[in-house]
């Protein structure tokens, strides 16, 4: 089975400057869930992999994120699919931590779990970051336009090959 690993804000749900703290500061963006559940019901095994740096700046506690986290899980389940896991990485830049992307640990703890190759893996993201992690690892990138995808976009070298989408029910369209 094929590896669907998604970035989340930016690309299932709507980015904040501020954060995201609680589950009522989450927003999906339209069509991320029922992409979810669509990828989820082609066979693909989602995952969802997050920077999330305001743990480490007291900003938000693991027992809030949680529940941010559960709502999405429930949410994708309402509509008829399943995330396998959601993977955070819960330092600030500067830790130097090998889970941050755009370091890969985040995607070889997948591997490791799953036991699949990462080579046949998407990962969908809209920061440079993602791309990074992606590419460490073998595994075939894609961008979307929501997030900081725009702007992603913008500053990446014209030579550059890309997949690059509108939003994340374009990619999972494009899967089918």
């Amino acid at each position: 089975m094929r590896l669907l690993i998604v970035d989340r804000d930016g690309v299932i749900n709507e980015e904040s400057a501020s954060y995201i703290k609680t589950p009522d500061e989450w927003h999906p963006l339209p069509g991320s869930l029922e992409a979810l559940a669509m990828a989820s019901q082609m066979g693909l095994r989602v995952f969802v992999v997050s920077n999330q740096s305001g743990i480490a700046r007291g900003l938000i506690d693991v027992g809030q994120l949680q529940r941010i986290h559960s709502r999405l899980i429930s949410e994708v389940q309402r509509l008829g699919g399943r995330i396998e896991a959601i993977l955070y990485c819960p330092h600030a830049p500067d830790a130097n931590c090998r889970c941050r992307k755009p370091q890969p640990g985040m995607l070889e703890a997948i591997a490791q779990r799953t036991g699949a190759p990462l080579h046949d893996a998407i990962f969908v993201g809209d920061r440079l970051s993602d791309l990074e992690a992606a590419r460490a690892v073998g595994a075939r990138a894609v961008l979307v336009e929501t997030g900081h995808g725009l702007d992603t976009l913008s500053k990446l070298p014209a030579h550059e090959r890309l997949s690059v989408y509108p939003d994340l029910a374009a990619v999972v369209r494009r899967l089918k």
